[in-house]
């Protein structure tokens, strides 16, 4: 499991994935479903 280092460093939009990569990085990628309600039918 990751630790936490640094708090709020981020902007955190929804429907986001945020993570470190190998080079020490934060990215981001658009999740698949993330960030979107459902319609009633």
């Amino acid at each position: 499991m990751g630790k936490i280092l640094v708090k709020n460093v981020v902007k955190r939009e929804k429907g986001y994935l945020y993570y470190v990569d190998g080079s020490g990085n934060v990215c981001s990628a658009k999740m698949a479903r993330g960030g979107r309600k459902k319609k009633k039918k």
